[in-house]
């Protein structure tokens, strides 16, 4: 199975869905190269496969990180880069070096305990 993401003028992501694998191209009508363009053709949209296991540019089962991030409604597609890259989550936070995720200004601290962003002090504060 594969998974598509329909994208609008703005690039922001309205939908994904689960729908025919890219490499069975048996019943692929002759006019189209690929599901996507298929895909895009039925909707009308802007439609990109988008892959399960990759989040962050990395591939959770150590396999090839594919479109930087599975998508999800109200990300946006780069299509300079080809990625998709989440909402940013915090007014303060900056694309990673990848451009795939967001890093806080300061690092999560490295004691075991848990931590929740406060973007009022920009700090991280421990969860109570």
């Amino acid at each position: 199975m594969g998974h598509y993401a329909f994208i609008d003028k703005d690039n922001k992501v309205t939908e994904v869905i689960v729908g025919i694998d890219e490499t069975d191209t048996d019943t692929l009508p002759e006019s189209f190269s690929s599901w996507e363009e298929w895909y895009g053709d039925f909707r009308g949209q802007t439609c990109k496969r988008t892959s399960y296991n990759t989040v962050n540019n990395t591939h959770k089962e150590g396999g090839t990180a594919f479109r930087g991030n599975y998508a999800g409604i109200g990300y946006t597609y780069d299509t300079d880069n080809d990625l998709f890259i989440s909402p940013q989550p915090f007014p303060s936070w900056v694309k990673t070096d990848n451009n795939c995720g967001w890093q806080a200004p300061v690092d999560y601290p490295d004691d075991d305990k848990f931590y929740v962003w406060n973007e009022e002090t920009t700090s991280w504060d421990l969860e109570e």
